[in-house]
């Protein structure tokens, strides 16, 4: 084991030879952006590149010279978010997206799913459209009928159990949703 830790010193003895380490002195003095706090070679990737760029140009102009005048209009034009883009803000492409809310028809409906054999589960679908919030919803329905409930969809609750006459009177009674808009869809196939 000897003979090969010494063959292995000798490896990285030559490595280090190639690399030509007599450039650096040690200790390494790092230069540090004032705007971003990051190595000048990381600005472009920091969220206040426009303002690191000028103040490396006030007082890091070695690092302006070879980070920023070396680029081609191509590349500048790139990092600086150019050609029309703009840095994405807070709620991201989604709240681009957002339309007015469309009139759907309102209507709850509750039907039950088979589990396992003669287990059932009871799946109510359609709050979203009465404006009511799932999670508390479900929370609500299992504490009334001490099971377990959970928002499984977009816009579907699955309650533990086959309860679907009390859910219809729970719904119409204590969620104060019309009596008419909640309906029984009977047994629903997965």
């Amino acid at each position: 084991w000897y003979q090969r830790r010494v063959r292995e010193f000798q490896t990285f003895q030559h490595y280090f030879k190639q690399i030509n380490l007599s450039r650096m002195t040690y200790p390494l003095k790092v230069d540090y952006c004032g705007v971003c706090s990051l190595p000048p070679e990381y600005c472009e990737n920091g969220p206040l590149f426009e303002k690191c760029k000028e103040w490396m140009e006030e007082n890091l102009p070695d690092h302006y010279a070879r980070l920023i005048l070396n680029k081609t209009q191509e590349e500048l034009e790139a990092m600086t978010l150019g050609n029309g883009k703009k840095k994405q803000t807070r709620g991201g492409k989604a709240m681009k997206n957002l339309t007015k809310k469309q009139d759907v028809q309102k209507q709850v409906s509750v039907g039950r799913s088979m589990r396992a054999r003669k287990k059932y589960v009871t799946l109510i679908r359609g709050l979203k459209t009465c404006d009511m919030n799932l999670k508390k919803c479900s929370k609500a329905f299992g504490q009334k009928f001490a099971c377990g409930s959970s928002v499984t969809g977009d816009d579907e609750i699955t309650v533990q159990g086959d309860v679907i006459d009390d859910i219809m009177d729970f719904i119409a009674e204590e969620l104060g949703i019309d009596a008419d808009l909640v309906v029984d869809v009977g047994d629903i196939k997965d």
